[in-house]
């Protein structure tokens, strides 16, 4: 979408900047590539936990529980930070996660399809001296268009809709599956970016970019939210 140099020449004064290493506990190529607009320097360290969820839990409970899990399972230096994240698509307190094969993604589609769903995206810091350090959820409202059968069928046939919670890509520039959104468009790619600008923020990691500036420009997007998260108003939502 956008020229990787550019971005690199944007956030160049930020590199080497942070005292801790910065440890992101996740795999995805959309994690890691909206993480490096930060500009600072991370290293990958996918987690492996038991995804299941518990019969009682509450959407919200389970991404949050699968967060901090994902941190607390990876061993920890003292001079490292670890960003663990979770995200899952909550239909009507019906949990969507990653579609488990072909038939389980065109079901996940059929069944959002028109409708309005939540993304929740769990963020937790962990370090190596106190584990847990802080945490938070972002909730994003998604409206799906009212796209075709014939419509899912092609997607489908690319591929795309494997490691992705609810089977989609909302920034998919062939399948346009989304309509409307309401609250920050990168949680929906998986990594709330403002919401993780200010947690490293209050751990103590300098960063020298202008971190709504540059997602709205890597997505192409207007954000009207990012004010309300960068200022700290009153958040409800840590944990």
């Amino acid at each position: 979408m956008h020229n990787q140099k550019t971005f690199s020449l944007m956030i160049k004064f930020a590199l080497d900047m942070v005292e801790r290493k910065l440890i992101l506990a996740s795999g995805s190529p959309r994690r890691n590539e909206l993480l490096r607009l930060l500009g600072i320097p991370f290293n990958k360290r996918p987690a492996d936990i038991d995804e299941r969820k518990f019969g009682s839990e509450s959407p919200r409970q389970y991404v949050e529980r699968m967060a901090l899990e994902k941190g607390q399972t990876l061993e920890v230096l003292t001079d490292e930070l670890v960003l663990s994240a979770d995200t899952i698509v909550d239909l009507e307190g019906l949990v969507l996660g990653k579609p488990v094969d072909l038939e389980d993604a065109k079901w996940i589609l059929k069944l959002m399809r028109g409708k309005t769903h939540r993304v929740h995206t769990a963020l937790s810091l962990h370090n190596g001296e106190e584990d847990t350090i802080a945490g938070e959820v972002c909730l994003t409202l998604v409206k799906m268009r009212n796209y075709s059968d014939e419509e899912i069928d092609a997607y489908l046939a690319r591929n795309d809709y494997r490691d992705k919670a609810g089977g989609y890509a909302i920034q998919d520039g062939q399948f346009h599956p989304v309509e409307q959104v309401e609250g920050c468009y990168a949680n929906v790619m998986g990594l709330p970016l403002c919401h993780v600008y200010r947690l490293l923020k209050k751990a103590g990691v300098s960063m020298d970019v202008e971190i709504a500036d540059l997602c709205q420009r890597y997505n192409d997007i207007n954000c009207e939210v990012f004010p309300s998260i960068l200022n700290e108003q009153k958040n409800e939502n840590n944990f």
